[in-house]
């Protein structure tokens, strides 16, 4: 039975993967590299490795760790400018949060994950909210699901999990969790194998919807 749903932030409630695409052309532009979305596609959202792809690639005088701090306030910077919800996600948000336990798990900051959900009005709808400095590993290790579970009280068997990537997909899957996928524009030809169920639009995340996967 699923007592609990944990969200991922980008791409699921937030609609921030072209600002995140932004900071990190605006400071690859500075090194002389140009990044186009869909560059950005394959390396960054569908396999994560951005950074090291990016340093590799172009041969970069800074390293990995280097290009996300970088990259951290011009991602915060335009996040002021402005961040929207994803299509449907306040509204599952409220509906889930009178029937389950809420979590959220991202590789995401703490500092930008508290921004993106305080300027959406959703924080208080989660009950645990586990962002990168919480955990070890980052997806598609199953770090992140395994620390939201246990934040919510749960097992991960108890949880489903709701990602809009294949490695998110894929943590959610290592942490034994079930898995939803809501894939982007972006991410829409993911490998989204081993998924109970796959939505077209977050409207169809219901507590009826959970209760059959």
């Amino acid at each position: 039975m699923v007592r609990g749903v944990i969200f991922d932030l980008d791409g699921v409630i937030a609609d921030t993967e072209r600002l995140q695409w932004q900071a990190y052309r605006r400071v690859l532009g500075e090194l002389g590299v140009d990044v186009g979305l869909e560059e950005y596609r394959r390396h960054w959202i569908a396999r994560g490795c951005g950074p090291e792809y990016a340093c590799r690639t172009y041969a970069l005088p800074i390293g990995p760790d280097e290009l996300r701090a970088r990259k951290a306030p011009a991602y915060l910077a335009l996040l002021r400018e402005g961040v929207a919800p994803c299509p449907g996600a306040v509204d599952a948000l409220r509906r889930l949060r009178r029937t389950h336990r809420l979590g959220l798990a991202t590789n995401s900051a703490r500092a930008e994950v508290t921004f993106v959900l305080e300027r959406l009005g959703v924080a208080p709808l989660f009950q645990a909210t586990i962002a990168r400095e919480d955990y070890v590993r980052p997806k598609p290790a199953p770090d992140a699901y395994l620390a939201a579970a246990a934040a919510l009280g749960l097992v991960p068997g108890e949880c489903a999990v709701v990602e809009d990537t294949e490695r998110g997909l894929r943590a959610a899957l290592a942490a034994g969790a079930r898995a939803v996928a809501a894939p982007s524009d972006l991410t829409f030809d993911n490998d989204f194998t081993g998924a109970a169920c796959r939505l077209a639009h977050l409207d169809e995340l219901t507590a009826e919807r959970l209760a059959r996967i």
